[in-house]
């Protein structure tokens, strides 16, 4: 008898055994279980790990992920993380799932005492050709909006895997309508893992005042920079050749400074191909309608990090907050450049507009005004990168493609 005519004749018996032998109850005396926000979150590698988090109203007693590849079924026990924000108390529970097959197409699911979910998609990533779905910022007064973008996005590419939001995720980073308005916005977040960058509105409270982050840093349980007063600000990970550098341009006390020299020992440690950066705050300073006093040049943020990127060889840099589509071009030294990073501001997936902006000497292309909303995908692949900007019904408005020089 073959391994999988045995489990087939333990499930006909009412059995259902775990890679490791532990007998499970009848599969019939199992109930529904209600969770909210199954998400992937991503990992240092996410050919080999995954980050599974969860809520639920009500505490569960002892959950687990049950994680199915063929025949064999692994059970890893759910970490409770849950947090009080916004005089409500989120049950939440956080599962790393280590020791993965790459390329591997999994399913899984959480169960608590006699109750489970149904079954969720789990593929870990192989070699260096893959897609990334890239949303700007996502804040909104109507969140059906960001809702509407996310799922255009995912429905016509649904060969991605994984995806990115650049900052302002939510308007309030304290509401937690908010928070569940962009869950409900991005169900495919329990199929892909998901890539969070923190925007100046994940800092704010109710009463519109700076404070910790404390939902961002809760909700997303992302790969560890090491640095204890930073934890989950920043952070790396790498997918096939790419390095990926999460940056915050947030102004912390001393973040700025611990984040460069992490930054700079970051990309250091790395021998992968490609060296990709996000960041929220945008690195060029913007003219505004109304207000002759304000001039072009380089913002904080470009001041902080670009002579930075420059000196570690960045390949690309993606940038949020300004709420418009800007393709840059390459960038040295401040200046326009045949050589340096391919500067690109991700314009908007929400519906929060700022139509004040006067162009700059550096945008190479701006998306059609008055603009509407936009998602971008990254497309990598042994000799390049390719960035393409669309507007929600699929029309393809820009192209950038990055590529190494000639040895």
């Amino acid at each position: 008898m073959t391994r999988r005519e045995f489990l087939m004749a333990m499930l006909g018996s009412g059995l259902l055994l775990t890679a490791c032998g532990t007998e499970r109850e009848p599969v019939d005396n199992f109930s529904k279980l209600e969770v909210k926000n199954l998400r992937q979150i991503i990992t240092a590698d996410p050919s080999t790990s995954r980050t599974i988090m969860f809520q639920a109203d009500e505490p569960l007693s002892d959950p687990i992920i049950e994680l199915q590849l063929d025949d064999t079924i692994r059970s890893i026990k759910a970490v409770d993380c849950s947090f009080d924000d916004d005089e409500h108390t989120h049950h939440q529970y956080s599962a790393r799932i280590d020791n993965l097959k790459a390329g591997a197409a999994y399913k899984y699911r959480v169960v608590d005492g006699s109750a489970r979910t149904d079954w969720h998609a789990l593929k870990t990533a192989d070699g260096n050709s893959f897609k990334a779905l890239i949303f700007p910022d996502s804040q909104c007064a109507d969140y059906g909006v960001w809702a509407s973008v996310a799922m255009a996005a995912y429905e016509k590419n649904p060969d991605a895997e994984f995806f990115i939001n650049v900052g302002d995720i939510v308007d309030n980073g304290e509401d937690r309508t908010q928070w569940q308005a962009w869950f409900d916005g991005a169900p495919f977040i329990d199929r892909i893992p998901f890539v969070p960058v923190m925007g100046n509105h994940e800092t704010y409270n109710r009463q519109w005042e700076v404070r910790e982050p404390v939902a961002y840093l809760k909700l997303f349980d992302v790969p560890s920079n090491n640095i204890a007063a930073f934890e989950r600000y920043y952070y790396s990970f790498d997918r096939g050749d790419v390095h990926w550098i999460v940056l915050n341009t947030e102004p912390f006390a001393g973040l700025i400074d611990e984040q460069k020299s992490w930054l700079r020992a970051d990309v250091e440690a790395s021998d992968r191909k490609w060296r990709v950066v996000l960041l929220h705050r945008d690195v060029l300073q913007y003219r505004i309608i109304g207000r002759p006093e304000r001039q072009e040049g380089i913002s904080e943020s470009g001041q902080d990090f670009m002579p930075l990127f420059d000196e570690l060889g960045i390949d690309l840099v993606l940038s949020a907050h300004l709420h418009t589509y800007r393709n840059r071009g390459r960038i040295f030294n401040f200046e326009r450049s045949e050589h340096g990073a391919l500067y690109i501001l991700t314009g908007l997936a929400g519906d929060v507009r700022y139509p004040i902006w006067i162009d700059h000497e550096l945008d190479e292309y701006v998306a059609p005004q008055p603009e509407t909303d936009n998602y971008l995908t990254l497309e990598a692949s042994d000799d390049e990168l390719v960035v393409k900007c669309y507007l929600p019904d699929g029309r393809e408005i820009d192209r950038a493609v990055v590529t190494k020089p000639s040895e």
